[in-house]
């Protein structure tokens, strides 16, 4: 009996073309149809193929039944519940690199304009007919600074070719290595204030993730140069759209070249009102060349899907816990965990990552390890990691990766997750107790007890009289309250507090805390 292909959206023929030809392949081609009715096409399909227009939730997914993957013809997997899809065994791909010549030559065209006004002065001949040449005076790219936040396959790219416009490029991307930067003779920014203080042009290629989501608000508006000019061509939402407005009134803002929007489509952004901003209609991936390789590599990937050939770019894994020993699966979440929180308390570039196991989880350290860097990265990278590439990702990032079996130290299971960045050695130990309750047993040396949930500041001072009373007295003239108190101590005349609270910690509080004499270190993290 043949595979069945479905086609959800509409790509390019090109890519359609193969699947037509596959002599083992049933072919539905689905996009034209009203969704309600594709909703019926999708009994005893094996491999769907969509885009942004179809949205694949519980209700897509409770149709299809016997769907064994799904490609998301295109980057963004905004429009997929990755969770639903691999609870149900499917395995979601993408297509992540055929659009990135499309993104960085947008971005090239967002750039010029910001510097020329080029679609205002266009429309100003063309639609008023008036020749006001005084009018439309620019900016020359030359010897201005670029900063580039984010410098993988698009930012990079960008910044080359910048560069060749006699630009000086000043990048900030914590999470790759410093050579990378340098080797193309360009200047590695120590931090994301220093890219808003000296830049005259900014352009953000970072992926979406919680931490990159706003990262530029009103305050980092602040910080930056008068007449900046920010380009956005990577994610909506990284950039505030309440910031975007107010910098544009205030005249902070000299241009702004925009692709994408929180909301698309974005017909009545307040965005599109201000006379110094070139928009489009999120079209990075929009060329032909990019268009046709979109078609090309998510029919080939789904082909090999249908075939059990390989998983391209698959985004997640899925994993069949029932197929484990019921005391395996609890650890599979804690130990993300822990390398999420080693990662938040150093946000620097990671070069190794070790897991140390004891007792009888340690049979499954490998897979373990897997899930240690995935927490890891995940923070960085967002839906660019998944349990099928974490291996490839972190070797091309430099990162080593390592595990050991050590002999019990009085836990009948325990992982450990050890991360060494440019800046520490951070480790983070932890077990499962009765009711596959997750604890957090011990900090870089410190014993400690809590549930690796909710908000919580990590707390290193002197070990002295008077610590606790400072920290909650701060906390209290700030109207936070205090969930719970864990306190640890070394025997080396340093304790560490882990303070559980109940609401989020501004970036002020923490650097309140910091100024503290006692204090050694400082973090705010979330689980």
């Amino acid at each position: 009996m043949k595979k069945k292909i479905i086609v959800c959206d509409a790509i390019l023929d090109e890519g359609v073309k193969l699947l037509r030809e596959a002599d083992d392949i049933e072919l539905i081609e689905a996009a034209k149809l009203p969704k309600d009715e594709l909703l019926t096409k999708l009994d005893n399909v094996d491999v769907a193929i969509t885009r942004s227009s179809t949205d694949v939730d519980e209700k897509f997914l409770s149709h299809a039944k016997k769907l064994k993957a799904l490609i998301r013809a295109g980057v963004g997997v905004d429009n997929v519940d990755i969770n639903t899809a691999s609870k149900l065994g499917v395995i979601v791909m993408n297509v992540p690199t055929a659009n990135t010549i499309a993104a960085v030559e947008l971005t090239m065209a967002h750039l010029l304009c910001a510097a020329r006004s080029f679609t205002n002065a266009c429309a100003h001949l063309k639609q008023e007919r008036k020749w006001e040449r005084e009018k439309w005076y620019g900016v020359e790219l030359m010897g201005k600074t670029l900063g580039v936040i984010g410098f993988g396959n698009i930012g990079s790219r960008v910044a080359i070719r910048a560069k060749a416009f006699g630009m000086n490029i000043l990048a900030y991307d914590p999470y790759v290595p410093a050579s990378k930067i340098t080797d193309l003779d360009m200047k590695v920014s120590s931090s994301l204030d220093e890219i808003l203080v000296q830049s005259d042009f900014i352009t953000i290629h970072t992926p979406k993730t919680k931490e990159t989501t706003a990262m530029i608000g009103l305050e980092e508006l602040q910080k930056m140069k008068d007449g900046i000019r920010l380009i956005n061509c990577a994610r909506g939402g990284l950039y505030t759209e309440e910031a975007l407005c107010e910098g544009l009134k205030s005249g902070k803002i000299a241009w702004l070249g925009i692709d994408v929007f929180d909301k698309e489509p974005a017909t009545n952004n307040p965005l599109l009102d201000f006379e110094n901003v070139s928009v489009t209609a999120h079209l990075g991936a929009n060329t032909l060349e990019s268009q046709r390789n979109i078609a090309i590599q998510a029919c080939e990937q789904a082909l090999s899907a249908t075939r059990g050939i390989s998983y391209p770019n698959a985004l997640n894994l899925p994993i069949k816990t029932e197929d484990l020993p019921p005391f395996v699966a609890p650890y599979i979440e804690l130990v993300s965990k822990m390398a999420f929180l080693a990662v938040q308390m150093d946000k620097t570039q990671i070069k190794s990552i070790k897991l140390e196991a004891e007792g009888d989880i340690a049979q499954y350290t490998k897979s373990m390890l897997t899930f240690a860097v995935v927490g890891a990265l995940g923070r960085i990278l967002g839906e660019k990691i998944n349990y099928v590439n974490a291996e490839f990702v972190a070797q091309e990032k430099g990162i080593e990766l390592s595990s050991e079996v050590l002999p019990n130290s009085g836990y009948n299971n325990k992982l450990s997750v050890k991360i060494i960045t440019n800046n520490s050695n951070i480790s983070i130990s932890g077990t499962i107790f009765n009711d596959n309750e997750q604890r957090i047993v011990g900090i870089n040396g410190f014993k400690t007890d809590f549930k690796p949930k909710g908000k919580m500041i990590i707390f290193k001072n002197k070990d002295i009289p008077g610590v606790i009373a400072k920290i909650t007295s701060l906390l209290a003239s700030k109207n936070i309250n205090i969930a719970d108190f864990r306190l640890g101590r070394d025997g080396f005349g340093f304790a560490l507090a882990v303070v559980l609270v109940d609401t989020y910690i501004k970036k002020e509080i923490i650097e309140e805390l910091n100024k503290l004499e006692v204090c050694v270190f400082v973090e705010y993290v979330e689980l």
